[in-house]
């Protein structure tokens, strides 16, 4: 080596022998706002299940001689407008003989940690507490995908079929989303894809309308009529490039869309949702069982629309 060829300093190699490598958390790409978990208000449950009483709407397999209301209910016979002392109708509201009742779902994981790897390997992160913060979030994304689209309770296929409707061509327009908002009062917010968002903006620019935009949180919305639409990738695009946009309206004492859960159960790490440390086996593995516990329920039909068939590309 020549003197012109022999290095004047210590590179870059060797000094990253002695230096300390600042380090992130680990990152997932999985992790989302989870809107529709934040809207929700939660209602406590305290013994697993929530049920549902509602007025008594008579079926076609079960008719009633009653008159109805415009709900489809059965009427409370009353009188008004009369003068005098006319006889006054007797009357009773009659409920639903089998209402529905909701028991909490559940999703889970069994975390394995070697207490090699917690031991030795935890400076300057702890390697539990982030192998347990990547499975929580896991977990907390499964139960917002389960309040979506679960067969048996998800918001998709909980709409009354009189509260679905579909675009008059398609792409979701001003007139679909105003169809679905004049469905029911009080509607608090709308939930869709990201590319349903999108195409809905398209729509409204090709027709010479601008969307509204509201905080919530903190974070800037596009909102149609004042209502935000939260963006939610857990409802699903269909293989034509179609998906759904939600409409609700929340709460009970709006007769809305509730979120169900059960606080205080043995290990709570987040409200309905535990870790519990089943132990180390013979290979010196600990075990953790991460629990979330949860439901949603519509309390009445027009709580809830649904605009299917939306065309989310082109």
């Amino acid at each position: 080596m020549t003197e012109l060829e022999r290095p004047l300093s210590l590179g870059t190699p060797g000094a990253r022998t002695l230096a300390t490598t600042t380090k992130t958390a680990p990152h997932t790409q999985e992790s989302s706002p989870r809107w529709l978990l934040r809207a929700l208000p939660w209602v406590e449950l305290s013994a697993g299940s929530y049920r549902v009483n509602r007025r008594l709407t008579p079926s076609p397999e079960r008719p009633d001689p009653r008159p109805l209301n415009r709900r489809g209910e059965v009427a409370i016979d009353l009188a008004s407008g009369h003068r005098g002392e006319p006889r006054l109708p007797g009357t009773f509201p009659d409920y639903d003989p089998s209402p529905r009742e909701y028991e909490l779902s559940v999703s889970q994981a069994v975390l394995r940690v070697h207490t090699r790897v917690a031991d030795l390997f935890s400076d300057t992160m702890d390697q539990t507490k982030e192998q347990l913060r990547l499975t929580v979030e896991a977990v907390r994304e499964a139960q917002e995908r389960e309040l979506v689209g679960n067969p048996r309770f998800g918001l998709l296929h909980s709409a009354d079929p009189k509260q679905r409707l579909t675009p008059r061509s398609g792409r979701p327009g001003p007139s679909d989303l105003d169809a679905l908002l004049t469905r029911r009062r009080k509607t608090r917010y709308m939930l869709a894809h990201p590319l349903a968002i999108a195409a809905f903006g398209r729509e409204c620019s090709a027709t010479g309308v601008y969307p509204d935009s509201v905080e919530v949180d903190g974070s800037r919305m596009t909102a149609w009529r004042g209502v935000p639409i939260l963006p939610c990738d857990k409802i699903p695009i269909s293989r034509s490039g179609t998906s759904s946009i939600l409409a609700f309206r929340t709460g009970e004492e709006d007769q809305g869309v509730v979120g169900l859960h059960q606080t205080g159960i043995p290990d709570e790490h987040l409200p309905g949702l535990s870790v519990r440390a089943m132990g180390i086996d013979e290979r010196g593995i600990t075990t953790y069982l991460v629990s979330a516990y949860y439901s949603v329920a519509v309390l009445v039909p027009d709580a809830l629309g649904v605009l299917d068939g939306v065309e989310v590309y082109g």
